[in-house]
């Protein structure tokens, strides 16, 4: 991809700041918590895809702007279903566990990429837990965990992410 940051190899901190700088091209709105994600392959410490929240045509979610965009970029011949091996996310919220009619969680586009004899996404990095505000306590994280990916805090940005996550609601 053209125009990414470089990043020393490992460093998570820095990779979930390029995700927070994503969530910010996310449209503030009060229904939409703004999320931004980055699809790494770990093993040549090379950004395969990014996305925010509704950076895509209806109401899509930062990980599900990432996977689409890496699939329909066509980077290999199975690029419909297969990520490299190595492949880890950083989102800066807690992939989502359900989500309105129509659109599939983000766990779940997580544990597809997960098919036959391709490894997927083996690691999620993660900067904060989704707050209750749409949906009590989202299990997203433990669904994960529970079908065998690990599942790492990033510590050091949560207030900022709060901050981002959260522009255009209101308050009480």
């Amino acid at each position: 991809m053209d125009n990414l940051p470089h990043v020393s190899p490992l460093d998570h901190l820095e990779y979930m700041r390029y995700a927070l700088s994503l969530a910010r091209q996310s449209p503030p709105k009060p229904t939409n918590f703004r999320v931004g994600a980055v699809l790494v392959d770990e093993a040549a410490n090379r950004i395969l895809s990014t996305g925010y929240t509704l950076e895509l045509p209806g109401n899509s979610h930062a990980e599900q702007c990432a996977l689409q965009k890496y699939f329909a970029a066509g980077a290999n011949e199975q690029a419909d279903t297969v990520l490299p091996a190595h492949t880890v996310l950083y989102t800066t919220m807690e992939p989502c566990q359900s989500r309105s009619a129509g659109n599939v969680p983000c766990v779940d586009r997580i544990l597809a990429t997960q098919s036959g004899s391709h490894q997927g996404i083996q690691t999620v990095y993660i900067g904060v837990k989704e707050p209750d505000t749409f949906v009590a306590a989202n299990a997203g994280q433990s669904k994960l965990e529970q079908e065998g990916i690990v599942c790492m805090h990033v510590p050091g940005l949560e207030e900022e992410i709060l901050q981002t996550a959260t522009a255009g609601h209101r308050m009480s």
